[in-house]
């Protein structure tokens, strides 16, 4: 994340435990989307008109900024499941964040497969230099493009092996071609 993760307490105490785990489940989102730029959370106590029986129920809004949207977890309050249990509540609302950042990845590889510019393509790894973060793929022409670690999707640049097959997206980088985004291309089952 480019920016660090902000949290806001709304009528509660700030907790170490508590920031931790909103930090740790934050960071655990970039594995479904790496472009993520920036991450507020703000964590509301219950309300004396939300009171049910004996204690309350805390809400948990995110805010995640991607380029280009804004995604938010928590929009309404109406609508917001809420919890008796802080933690039970901060889980529920990165499970949904999750849930919509792998939508907006989705939506993000469509409208770059869509918009005719750029289409996916298939190449090997040549080279890899795990240390570094970086390494070169090789295109059926011949081509070699580089590549770094931010650059493969879903957190797979420790699974990638040379010779492995993926599917990348290229671009002009400042020294030469490089690679915007690596998949590991998925083998297609053959029924006989």
């Amino acid at each position: 994340m480019e920016i660090p993760v902000k949290i806001a307490y709304r009528g509660l105490d700030s907790s170490a435990t508590v920031s931790e785990l909103v930090r740790k489940r934050a960071g655990r989102l970039e594995r479904y989307f790496q472009r993520i730029t920036g991450c507020s959370v703000t964590l509301h106590a219950p309300g004396p008109h939300h009171r049910r029986g004996k204690g309350g129920h805390y809400r948990v809004r995110i805010e995640l900024s991607v380029p280009g949207e804004k995604l938010v977890v928590g929009r309404d309050p109406a609508k917001t499941r809420s919890h008796e249990d802080l933690y039970a509540a901060v889980n529920a609302a990165f499970r949904e964040a999750r849930r919509q950042l792998e939508d907006h990845a989705r939506r993000f590889d469509h409208r770059v497969r869509a918009s005719g510019r750029v289409a996916p393509s298939r190449a090997t790894v040549a080279r890899l230099f795990p240390v570094d973060g970086y390494g070169f793929l090789q295109t059926p022409d011949g081509r070699e493009i580089y590549f770094d670690e931010r650059s493969v999707l879903r957190d797979a640049f420790k699974r990638l092996e040379v010779g492995g097959e993926v599917r990348y997206v290229e671009e002009m980088g400042e020294k030469g071609p490089q690679a915007s985004s690596v998949a590991v291309a998925r083998h297609e089952r053959r029924h006989g």
